[in-house]
Order: C-alpha cells, then structure tokens, then sequence
C-alpha cells in the first residue's frame, strides 16, 4: 500500500485559498466589493462581516456603495471601515466610499506585495511537503512497502509540489496584472 495523498491535496488546496484570500485584501485601484466584503463590523451585539450586514456593489471603477439592510448598523460599520483604512461618507441610507486610483510608485508597491504572499504560500506548500516526505520515508522497513513504492510516492509528492506552486504562480500573475492595469 503506497501513501495516501488525499491529506496533502487538501492541505495544499487551503494554501491556495489562503493566499487567494490573502490577495483580495490588495487594493487595486478598482473599486471591488471584495475589498470590504470580509471587514468585521460592530452589529446585533457582535461583530459580522459586511456581506452578512448590507448589499455591496461597485457602480463604478472609483466607488463602493453599501446599503445596509438595516439603518441601525450604519455607524458600526461606519468605523469598522475607518479603522480599515476608508474614508466612508454616510449618505442617509447608504455608505459611499471613493477609491481613489493608484500612483505607479503605489502600484509597485503593490505588486511586491502580492510576490511576498505569493512566497509565503509556497513556503506553506514546502513545509506541507516536507511533513508529507517525512511520512513517505518512516514507511521505509513495513512489510507491504518497497523502496521502489516510496521512491514513486516521492516522485508524486514533488509533482504534486511543483503543480500547486505553479497554480500560486498563475494567482499570483492574475494579481499584479490586475494591479498594474490602469
């Protein structure tokens, strides 16, 4: 019996929502919803992400609308978007935010930032291997296992690397050209 690689596919498919998630959090210079959507705003005596709170929609590349589905949240998520780093503009039933777009020096910026979360995912990814290789070699000695089951397994286990690094590589690429779109 060769090793069971459902484990590690699963772990390496959280990587990639990890770093995904991580990335919708990089301003683009484009009004998205994604960009507020996950904030967590004071409401009902608790805290909720905005998508649970308000319809969110961007009419424009320059502006977020949300309309909060009840009027009684829209001072907590007023601050829970300034301690976000927007500037919101409560206009009666309705919050406005203006994204302003960005310089070339800040889109730079940007693109280094989406390289480092890209890195570190892989890094997740290398240390997700590294545990599975660990698991591949202590098989060594079982009596239904051969050297020649572990070397296959090790040679799937660095497919399978190389393969999530490359799909971290694609997210990433779909970033900075989103980033650097103007």
């Amino acid at each position: 019996m060769s090793f069971d690689f459902s484990a590690f596919t699963k772990k390496c498919d959280q990587v990639l929502e990890l770093v995904s998630d991580d990335l919708k959090q990089i301003k683009t210079g484009r009004a998205k919803p994604s960009l507020v959507e996950d904030i967590q705003a004071e409401a009902y005596g608790g805290n909720m992400p905005l998508k649970e709170l308000a319809s969110i929609s961007a009419p424009d590349a320059q502006m977020i609308m949300i309309q909060p589905w009840d009027q009684s949240v829209v001072e907590g998520i007023e601050k829970a978007l300034q301690k976000n780093g927007f500037n919101p503009s409560v206009d009666g039933q309705q919050l406005r935010i203006n994204i302003p777009p960005l310089t070339g020096e800040k889109r730079e910026e940007m693109v280094k930032q989406v390289s480092q979360h890209i890195e570190s995912g892989k890094q997740m990814l290398r240390n997700e291997r590294n545990t599975a290789k660990k698991e591949v070699e202590a098989q060594k000695g079982e009596s239904d296992i051969s050297e020649d089951d572990i070397k296959v397994d090790l040679k799937e286990l660095d497919k399978l690397t190389h393969e999530y690094g490359e799909k971290l590589d694609q997210i990433g690429e779909e970033k900075k050209k989103e980033v650097l779109t103007i």
